[in-house]
């Protein structure tokens, strides 16, 4: 029994080894990628169109063209970074958009190849152009971080084992499906995207904070942010939750604000506009060559 325990566990080895490097753009953290981009986005696809056609969109004009507009800019300092650093093959597949959906909800979601969906509920703790800035950059995060994919392929080991992985991963996608259903749960029992990992999401909110600092907004805007946020409650303790407590998050945007501040008053000066234009920057952020940065 112990060899084949052993056995199995080499397995998974050579099969990662095989199918599952990959690492996050930015922070360079190292990450599970089993399923295929192509596959990840044709199924998320599939789950964002069958939502979308039945979510009832804000008649809210100008809030409307408030989140096209931020999440756009969003979007070009991530396709700026990307092109700066030659990696616009990375996102040939991505096709963003942004959606304002009229539901009380304080939430957002976002699926991959940068499908983004905004609940109407939340705008009243954005309150701003910057805030609204955080809560997109969070998004996007997720979606180039390749998050989704991580999940699933996360699902699938810990589903079917050594045992089955190979067989999974070469001929069938029919197990890859039944996750990606349980991963995006899109339908009427979760109303949104399970969620994702602690890891992930204080991930998730260090790239926004790179993005929208790109993008020319203050990146300071998020501890206020989060602060209101953690004015709703939660009766879920930290350690029973996938994700981290406001005061975990507030607590580590607070370590990561100085570099990106640094980012952020390199390309756009020393300017407290948190709402400055954001037309490709003058100067672009650079590749990682010291410790300095994680670029």
């Amino acid at each position: 029994m112990k060899r084949l325990t052993l056995l199995n566990s080499i397995f998974i080895c050579i099969l990662l080894g095989i199918y599952g490097c990959g690492s996050v753009p930015i922070t360079g953290r190292s990450q599970l990628n089993l399923v295929s981009d192509h596959e990840v986005l044709s199924l998320s696809l599939q789950e964002y169109n069958s939502y979308i056609s039945t979510a009832k969109k804000s008649t809210d004009q100008a809030a409307t063209a408030l989140v096209i507009n931020v999440g756009r800019k969003i979007a070009d300092a991530v396709e700026t970074y990307y092109k700066y650093n030659g990696m616009e093959a990375a996102l040939a597949d991505y096709s963003w958009e942004f959606n304002l959906i009229d539901d009380p909800q304080v939430n957002a979601f976002c699926m991959p190849g940068g499908k983004i969906v905004v609940y109407s509920g939340i705008l009243p703790i954005t309150r701003d152009e910057t805030s609204l800035a955080v809560v997109l950059g969070h998004e996007v995060g997720h979606a180039v971080a390749k998050h989704a994919n991580e999940r699933m392929s996360q699902q699938l080991v810990a589903q079917y084992g050594a045992a089955s992985l190979g067989a999974i991963l070469s001929k069938s996608s029919s197990s890859v499906q039944s996750i990606s259903q349980t991963v995006y749960g899109l339908g009427a029992q979760y109303g949104v995207m399970l969620p994702y990992g602690r890891k992930q999401e204080l991930e998730a909110d260090y790239l926004g904070l790179v993005f929208m600092g790109i993008a020319g907004y203050n990146p300071e805007a998020a501890i206020p942010f989060w602060e209101r946020m953690s004015q709703q409650g939660s009766a879920v303790p930290e350690f029973m939750s996938t994700h981290p407590s406001d005061r975990t998050r507030i607590e580590d945007i607070r370590k990561e604000l100085p570099e990106v501040m640094e980012l952020y008053k390199a390309i756009w000066g020393n300017s407290n506009n948190s709402t400055a234009p954001a037309t490709t920057p003058a100067t672009a952020p650079a590749s990682n060559t010291s410790n300095e940065w994680r670029f």
